[in-house]
């Protein structure tokens, strides 16, 4: 691993975008929200993304002049076409239209279809947050994910991303409908290291903690077993109803060719509120849980303890992939 600095990497990733197609404002934008995600330690869908990002543009599923198209609006309600445009670019204008929304209505929803891969959902969380707003999104994916009884993928390992904002530091869940996203299991079996928990299925049907396991018998675990595969399920069904787009079974079931997603963008905002007070006292009392409050973590302060940590050394990233990157 070596380590790079948070400019750098912008500015290498923007150059590489602007010899694709990019216009400038895009390009920036679009590196941005892909150095973010490794400054805050999700590497999976930060830079170790980034080429087959470039793969789908050379191959045509990404069109890079294209940006979202409003459908329909029914009030605080607004369905776009994201025209097959950048998966994070349509992401980041989707969550702005739905707080421009909320700021008008006290909610604003936007659902999107004809998308890509959103990359990091976090992003658009943190999006939220940062505005003083609530913010939750989801997209559907192609079918990679066994039904809790069944062995042959087929329903999407949904992300689902829940954003509080808070003075002192979001709380920002961000999580796959896996144990373990398929982005994790890659980091993880590139390290050499075991899973933490079992987070899936061997070939054979036995549960494991061997990433590259997991990911050759692609069986991974539901969260909550039937739970998140119900939860799957229903993420699916209503971003496709609201945005008016396709399905999980209806998206290619090759990598390299996921695309037409739908994708939901909702922003909150609350109004006058002791906000600030009814955030911390929660957290406070969560973490008395454990002797030492460090040991139990909100959803977001790991991200901003490894968000100071990689601002201040530079992020780490994997030679090889920065390598790829360069030969971009």
């Amino acid at each position: 691993m070596i380590r790079i600095s948070f400019e750098v990497v912008c500015e290498t990733l923007q150059r590489v975008l602007t010899g694709v197609g990019f216009s400038e404002d895009r390009a920036q934008l679009c590196a941005r929200l892909f150095a973010e995600a490794s400054r805050d330690g999700v590497y999976s869908h930060g830079l170790n993304r980034f080429p087959r990002f470039i793969e789908t543009i050379n191959n045509g599923i990404v069109d890079v002049h294209a940006s979202p198209t409003l459908v329909q609006s029914f009030g605080a309600l607004e369905r776009w076409d994201g025209m097959s445009g950048a998966g994070n670019l349509n992401a980041h204008a989707a969550m702005d239209r739905a707080l421009t929304l909320a700021m008008a209505h006290g909610l604003g929803c936007v659902a999107m279809r004809n998308t890509n891969h959103w990359m990091r959902g976090g992003s658009y969380g943190w999006q939220a947050a940062d505005a003083d707003l609530i913010g939750i999104c989801w997209t559907n994916t192609l079918p990679n994910l066994p039904p809790w009884g069944g062995i042959k993928p087929t329903i999407g390992n949904n992300p689902l991303v829940i954003a509080v904002p808070r003075a002192e530091g979001h709380v920002v869940l961000d999580m796959a409908m896996s144990q373990f996203s398929f982005g994790a299991l890659e980091s993880y079996r590139r390290k050499g290291e075991q899973l933490p928990v079992a987070g899936g299925f061997d070939r054979n049907g036995e549960l494991t903690r061997n990433p590259e396991a997991i990911e050759s018998a692609n069986r991974p675990l539901p969260i909550g077993y039937w739970k998140g595969s119900g939860l799957s399920l229903m993420l699916d069904l209503v971003a496709t109803l609201l945005s008016d787009g396709v399905g999980t079974h209806q998206i290619p079931v090759e990598v390299a060719k996921e695309t037409r997603l739908s994708q939901v963008f909702i922003a909150l905002a609350p109004g006058e509120t002791d906000r600030e007070r009814i955030v911390n006292e929660t957290l406070e009392f969560m973490k008395g849980a454990a002797d030492n409050p460090t040991m139990v973590r909100y959803p977001g302060e790991r991200t901003l303890e490894t968000r100071k940590e990689n601002l201040r050394d530079g992020i780490p990233v994997a030679l090889d992939v920065w390598e790829a990157i360069l030969k971009l």
